[in-house]
This record gives C-alpha cells, sequence and structure tokens, in this order.
C-alpha cells in the first residue's frame, strides 16, 4: 500500500472514530391530534399569515422527554498526531458572550397529566391522571429573587417545574404568573429544601430594549434543542415585527422578531441575545414542514418580556388591550369593487365581534346581502392615532405597545367613500373569541 493510500485510509478510520449518531425522533402527533402543531386560527390576526405559510406549519419548541434516544456507534482507537498548545486568540465575541449567560440559561421540565389517560389514580381529593407527559424547554434567570423567564407553552398547564443549571443542579420552581397570549411565563425557584445556598447565587440577564434591532443585526440563541443543554447558535434578525399566531389563544403575539439562528424542539423559551450578551428576545416558535428548524425562527421581543413580566410577577396575569375586529389588507379586486384609487392602503374589516370595542364605536364590517349576489365592503382603516396603516399588523402592533386597557384610540376609517373618526376605548381582551 502507497503512502498516499495509507493517508486516505487513515484519515477515513479518524473520522468515522469522531463520529458518534445522536438519533433524534421529532415530536409528532399526540392523542388529541397535534399538540404541538399550530393549526389554522380563527382570529383577526391570522388571516394574512396563514395565506403566506400554505403547507407549512408553526411549531412550538418544546420536545417531549421521551422521544429523545441516543445510539452510541463503538470508536475505534486511533493514535493522532500531536496538536499544537499554542493558538492565537480568536477574534470572535462568541465564546466570552456564552461564558458571560452560561449560568444564567437553564433546562426546564414540565410535567403534565396525559390528557386521555383512561384510568385515575384517587390520591385524597385529588384525582391524578396515571399517565403524564414530560416536557423540555429552556429559561433564563430574570432577577435574584430567584425568577425565572420561559414560554407559557414550556410550562402546559403544570404548577411547578424542575429547572436545572448547567452544573447540574436542579431546584423545584413554581409557577408565579402566566400569559399565554404573549407566550410569556415566570417561575420562581424554591430556595427551602434544596441546595441553591443564596438568590446572590443567580446571575440575571440584563434585557435590552429591542425596539433598537436591525435587520442583518448578528445575534445568538442559546437553549437545550432535543435535550441537549447549553447549545449556542448564531444566525442574525431576518425581520422584525412579525405576527406570530399562538394556538392556544386564537391571538397574535405581536412584533415578533423573525431570525434564521438554528432554534429547534426544547429552544422554546431561552434567550436570543445580542452581541453583547443581553436579552433581545425569547425563543418561542418555527416554520417548518417537518418540525425541525427550516431557517425560520421566532422569539417573543425583550420588551414585551420588560412590559408584562413585572405584572405577572404581581398580579400572575396580565389584561391585554383589545379592539374586537377581524380584517385584512386591500387587494387591487377589493379596491376596484369600493372604487377606490390603485394601491389604496388601508384594512378592510371583515366583521366586528359584538360587545368589542370596536362594536361599541359603531365601526362596519364586510356583509352580504340577503340573496349573497353582492358584498358590501366594510369600514375600511386607514389610521391610528394618526399613524398610517396599511396592514392589519400596524393596529395590533400598536395598541399592544403603546396602549393598555381602558385606554382611547382614534381610528380614521373611509366609509363608502367618506373620511370620518371615530373614538374607540379599548377593554381587556377575551380568553377566547366567537367565529364570525
Amino acid at each position: 500500500m502507497n503512502k498516499s493510500r495509507k493517508l486516505v485510509l487513515t484519515s477515513i478510520i479518524v473520522a468515522f472514530g469522531a463520529i458518534v449518531m445522536v438519533q433524534f425522533i421529532t415530536a409528532g402527533t399526540n392523542n388529541n391530534g397535534s399538540r404541538n402543531i399550530i393549526g389554522l386560527i380563527q382570529s383577526q390576526q391570522q388571516q394574512q399569515l396563514l395565506l403566506q405559510l400554505e403547507q407549512q406549519q408553526i411549531y412550538h419548541n418544546t420536545v417531549n422527554a421521551q422521544q429523545i434516544s441516543f445510539q452510541d456507534i463503538p470508536i475505534k482507537s486511533v493514535a493522532l498526531p500531536a496538536q499544537s498548545t499554542t493558538s492565537s486568540p480568536s477574534s470572535s465575541p462568541l465564546p466570552n458572550i456564552f461564558k458571560q449567560v452560561e449560568n444564567s440559561v437553564v433546562q426546564i421540565t414540565s410535567k403534565t397529566p396525559s390528557p386521555n389517560s383512561s384510568m385515575q389514580i384517587i390520591n385524597g381529593d385529588n384525582p391524578l391522571d396515571n399517565q403524564q407527559s414530560t416536557r423540555l424547554g429552556s429559561g433564563f434567570v430574570y432577577d435574584k429573587l430567584g425568577h425565572i423567564i420561559s414560554n407559557s407553552h414550556v410550562i402546559d398547564g403544570a404548577r411547578t417545574v424542575d429547572v436545572t443549571f448547567i452544573d447540574g443542579n436542579t431546584y423545584t420552581a413554581n409557577v408565579i404568573g402566566n400569559d399565554a397570549s404573549s407566550d410569556i411565563a415566570v417561575l420562581q425557584v424554591r430556595y427551602n429544601n434544596t441546595n441553591l445556598s443564596s438568590p446572590e447565587s443567580l446571575v440575571p440577564l440584563v434585557i435590552a430594549n429591542s425596539s433598537g434591532l436591525e435587520v442583518g443585526q448578528q445575534i445568538i440563541a442559546i437553549g437545550n434543542p432535543f435535550g441537549l443543554s447549553d447549545t449556542m447558535t448564531t444566525g442574525i434578525v431576518s425581520q422584525i415585527g412579525r405576527l406570530l399566531p399562538n394556538p392556544d389563544t386564537g391571538f397574535s403575539i405581536p412584533n415578533g422578531i423573525q431570525t434564521d439562528a438554528a432554534i429547534n424542539p426544547g429552544n422554546s423559551g431561552g434567550p436570543l441575545l445580542n452581541l453583547r450578551g443581553e436579552v433581545v428576545g425569547m425563543n418561542t416558535a418555527i416554520i417548518s414542514g417537518t418540525g425541525a428548524f427550516s431557517g425560520l425562527g421566532f422569539a417573543v421581543p425583550s420588551n414585551a418580556i420588560t412590559r408584562i413580566v413585572p405584572t405577572l410577577i404581581q398580579k400572575g396575569s396580565y389584561d391585554h388591550p383589545w379592539i374586537g375586529i377581524a380584517g385584512g389588507s386591500i387587494t387591487p379586486e377589493i379596491a376596484q369593487s369600493a372604487g377606490l384609487p390603485p394601491n389604496y392602503k388601508g384594512v378592510v374589516i371583515g366583521s366586528v365581534q359584538p360587545g368589542s370595542p370596536a362594536d361599541k364605536a359603531g365601526l362596519k364590517g364586510t356583509s352580504q346581502d340577503i340573496m349573497g349576489a353582492s358584498t358590501h365592503i366594510g369600514d375600511i382603516i386607514t389610521a391610528i392615532d394618526g399613524h398610517t396603516v396599511k396592514r392589519i399588523d400596524d393596529i395590533i402592533n400598536y395598541i399592544e405597545l403603546h396602549k393598555s386597557v381602558d385606554d382611547r384610540i382614534k381610528l380614521t376609517i373611509n366609509r363608502n367613500g367618506q373620511t370620518r373618526d371615530l373614538d374607540v376605548i379599548l377593554q381587556a381582551r377575551p380568553s377566547s373569541v366567537v367565529a364570525q
């Protein structure tokens, strides 16, 4: 065997000797159909996005613990050449950022009863399902009082969860606040009966202002994809201001951050960081045809965290302002039907929820005559508090970011070719809405 063939053979042996196959069985449908898959959502905030997604689905990024398996391939011992002990310092800030934040990112394990258990065990007055579903997600330290931030869907109805730090220590945490509408939950680590010595051992992450994010800015995601703890990935901000459908409420999460940083099941609740190691978002979902990362990840913006979390800590819940309309952008067909000029901008109201702020203010939705022969175009919203409206996203994002329950907004509308202003007093968003 000549020298070149020996080198090739040695390279192949080294390569195979370094391989450990990790088999990930991606989350599939449960007994209810597809618990982790966001299906069609009948709310005013979903219509356009659903059309764009076509056959793809949006997945929450939790993973069932029992669906992770590891298969080791025997490794053949191969003598490797000695490595140089000298190397030039890395110019990348990523290793330092990881060291800076690694003690603040945790793995969260929640156990909830299996929804279709046929048998029950009675424990005192509380019936307990004999089967439990174990879900793995991520979270990060919010303050030295033991508060941990994660996604609402990671908790999934649990009252207590296990929180594991990078040193391997695991503690019990109580769920003290939960807002499914924004997909934010707050936990608090128990100090008694654990070896968590004091709050001083916690290292809170710094939360930045997400309104300063720009498309193309480099960001970092840290979490526990498929249960693999303390995993760092990096990418860029692909877009900002996205509406993210939420299957648990039927309302969108506004101002979402889109990123191409690799996010997979288990990353949910982990921080999205800038290059200073500051939190700019919380990873929550992906768009994928398979359930695995396909280049489209989404995060709840940090501004939502700073706005909502203090209320969750204080009250346990958060009231979102609500207007009560379903609508969409003006298409060329709608513009022609309504006698509008080409490229007219605004949101056509499709329907108005009975008893909603929009209903009380007198806003009109699209309707058909009794015989269904013709369609009457509803009010067209062209501005909110003087800010131009082009898409339904503009209305939802503005209200969520700048308004509170009982605040008054002014909507500029086009009704039958006439422009008028209507005052609307916002109400607390209901837990669900009636499809129109």
